[in-house]
């Protein structure tokens, strides 16, 4: 196993062409210009292509035409570039394709800050564009899970013809890690007989197409899709857990802040408070039942992100809000550190 000292950004871009990416379409903007930088470098000498549109908007309908043709596609941006992408990401999800956007989240609303953020949350889990839709999303919480889960999210796009979403933040685009790379392979060829490429007059032509103006016939898509989604829900659901096997305190955070906490965690057991650590990986699906197992043990959950709380909600679904559930946090591009988490760990300890 050889292990490479890497950026999180630059991890993720070496495991999409390793995944077999060769199509990279993308635009400027901090904390994730690194990852366009380096496909520009890598991507001519693999065979791809590295094209720098002329907006986000652009980026997004040129990853929606390559992926309509059958290749792994990716986009990568910064979370107001996210926000310019959403109308293409709802056109992909309407035509069924898959593909991997990528979100170095930083701070918010508006053009905010170029600091680390957990701020797109919701965003990426509620309302990433209109419609009836969602998309697989992923939480790294290192640089060799930047390249890891870049791969996995490659993989579910194309076995469930959806659109899967890193989502990162500053901390992790801009961090440097050892990353071993050798396990990322792109898979075997696989048949994606809806894809619209030549076809030699073999078969009838494939049309990607996300308009439906007979209503019945959208609301019959629409439900097909949904059953696909309870598919991945019930197969794609990934967490970590850290100490909760007799934790009286849960603390559920992911991305940077899952890091940030676990410290907080040894440091609280250090003195003898029984707390643990649960990590959502997959943020869409939500861990829902694992998490919901917690609160049959535990007496209080806090929820720790750099936002001002957006996670609280599906924690209290995931518990069925049968225990108190806190929270702490910080917005704005400010890091949390292990002491102000283990403040509110000691907080309500009784």
């Amino acid at each position: 196993m050889a292990k490479v000292l890497m950026k999180g950004n630059e991890a993720v871009a070496e495991a999409a062409i390793r995944s077999g990416c060769r199509h990279y379409f993308g635009y400027p903007i901090t904390p994730q210009t690194e990852i366009a930088e380096y496909m520009a470098k890598r991507m001519p000498k693999v065979g791809g292509l590295c094209l720098q549109a002329e907006s986000e908007i652009s980026a997004i309908n040129m990853v929606m035409g390559a992926a309509s043709a059958g290749v792994r596609a990716m986009t990568s941006s910064s979370s107001p570039g996210i926000s310019l992408k959403c109308e293409g990401i709802s056109y992909i999800a309407g035509c069924d394709l898959p593909c991997l956007i990528l979100n170095v989240q930083r701070g918010g609303p508006g053009l905010g800050g170029i600091q680390p953020a957990q701020s797109d949350y919701w965003q990426a889990t509620k309302a990433m564009g209109h419609g009836d839709l969602h998309l697989i999303v992923l939480a790294p919480s290192s640089v060799q899970e930047m390249a890891s889960l870049a791969n996995k999210a490659f993989d579910l796009a194309d076995k469930y013809r959806m659109p899967a979403m890193l989502l990162a933040d500053g901390a992790l685009g801009q961090m440097m890690e050892p990353v071993d790379l050798d396990g990322i392979k792109a898979p075997e060829a696989v048949c994606k007989p809806w894809a619209t490429c030549g076809h030699d007059g073999k078969r009838k032509k494939n049309i990607t197409n996300s308009l439906y103006i007979n209503p019945d016939d959208l609301e019959k898509t629409v439900i097909e899709r949904f059953a696909r989604y309870e598919t991945v829900k019930a197969n794609e659901i990934m967490y970590e857990e850290y100490l909760t096997e007799d934790a009286d305190i849960v603390v559920v955070a992911y991305g940077i802040t899952a890091r940030i906490c676990r410290s907080a965690v040894a440091m609280a057991r250090a003195q003898g408070v029984k707390v643990g650590l649960f990590r959502p990986i997959t943020l869409w699906p939500y861990p829902y039942e694992a998490l919901g197992r917690l609160a049959d043990t535990a007496s209080r959950f806090i929820v720790s992100e750099l936002n001002m709380g957006q996670m609280i909600d599906d924690v209290k679904i995931a518990i069925n809000c049968r225990r108190p559930v806190d929270f702490c946090g910080r917005t704005g591009g400010v890091l949390l550190t292990p002491e102000e988490i283990l403040n509110a760990i000691l907080g309500g300890k009784k």
